[in-house]
């Protein structure tokens, strides 16, 4: 048994059952024996894989996409580059490189990363360490001013509280224990005043939703920087397009599906992004929202398709292509990601994006 599933064992025994948020913020990011405090979660050794880890062209073209973005916002200077959450430091290693075309990029940014792993930061340090970045346990230490926000795949770990549905309206659903096993069961505590869109009548007795409130306060927080100081954020994550979640709490461990309740501290915890609330509290902070859209239609309009035929040029053909399937192809991260924008108001349209959502 993991220290965490102890750990949780015994909060529960003392305090009572706890809420799905709870329960993945002690599993996920507790400082002692957390998920991701306490463990390399990324790569083959890993439990599973991000874009970035797939092929160096999803940071690259990310890294035109700042390049482009800066230049046209009139190449504020200094600016800071933030990543939250940055893996093995991959993504950025990958972006600043193509981003390099123009000296004056690197030389007009700040960069900073948030990250709470250890282990982590070691390998960011390694990856970054021509740019001297500098590290955050959290956004709201890093310096004010204009800023390009990256989170790929950061949103998607973060605690969400789920309701279920009953004949006497929805409850939130907790996490307990039932000997030495942890079990689900519905509490009184009722859905939030004010999210009553959800509880159109049509939900059958058991249906589950999802809110994820710290993932909006995120993006609120992203946006009244954005909408202040100027730039752009640049969210990359799974989820629907439109419309809330479901049950969609799911545990991954050596690249593959296991149970949310088993093995806690030592499986990642996800669960689905919901893209429209990140728009609601995105505009209501001032910002412009563009998207989301779907990551396979992003990343071939910002060109994935003529840098694949320049790599493939070289002895990597096959390799090049079942990047671009896994990253584009519908049936596999094409539409199940999503790729949303959040701009300074009058600022530049970001490349990929239309006119901004209304």
């Amino acid at each position: 048994m993991s220290r965490a599933a102890d750990a949780l064992r015994r909060l529960i025994r003392h305090e009572g059952p706890v809420p799905v948020s709870r329960f993945m913020a002690e599993a996920m990011a507790h400082p002692e024996h957390g998920y991701y405090t306490s463990r390399t979660p990324i790569g083959s050794a890993g439990d599973f894989t991000t874009a970035p880890e797939i092929s160096q062209m999803f940071g690259e073209l990310i890294g035109l996409w700042m390049l482009d973005l800066w230049r046209r916002a009139g190449a504020p200077a200094p600016f800071c580059l933030v990543e939250l959450g940055p893996g093995r430091g991959t993504l950025l290693s990958d972006a600043l490189r193509a981003a390099g075309l123009d000296p004056a990029f690197a030389a007009a940014m700040d960069l900073h990363l948030v990250e709470i792993n250890p282990g982590l930061r070691a390998a960011q340090g390694t990856a970054l360490a021509d740019y001297a970045p500098r590290w955050h346990d959290s956004l709201a230490t890093v310096p004010p001013g204009p800023a390009i926000i990256l989170a790929n795949e950061f949103l998607d770990a973060l605690p969400v509280r789920q309701f279920v549905r009953a004949a006497t309206g929805w409850h939130e659903r907790m996490v307990d224990v039932a000997g030495d096993d942890f079990t689900f069961r519905a509490a009184a505590t009722p859905l939030p005043t004010g999210r009553d869109e959800t509880t159109d009548g049509t939900c059958a007795d058991g249906a589950i939703i999802e809110l994820g409130p710290a993932r909006e306060a995120i993006a609120a927080e992203i946006a009244h920087r954005i909408a202040e100081a100027g730039l752009a954020a640049l969210v990359v994550d799974y989820g629907p397009a439109n419309g809330m979640p479901g049950d969609s709490l799911r545990a991954v461990k050596a690249h593959r599906e296991h149970s949310a309740l088993a093995d806690i501290g030592e499986a990642d915890l996800s669960a689905d992004v919901d893209f429209s609330a990140l728009a609601r509290a995105a505009r209501a902070e001032g910002a412009a929202v563009r998207g989301p859209v779907g990551q396979g239609d992003w990343l071939r309009a910002l060109g994935i398709e003529a840098r694949a035929e320049r790599l493939a040029a070289g002895a990597g053909g096959p390799a090049v292509a079942a990047a671009v399937h896994r990253l584009c192809d519908p049936g596999e991260m094409g539409t199940r990601f999503q790729v949303l924008a959040l701009g300074a108001p009058g600022g530049p349209i970001p490349a990929g994006f239309g006119e901004p959502a209304t």
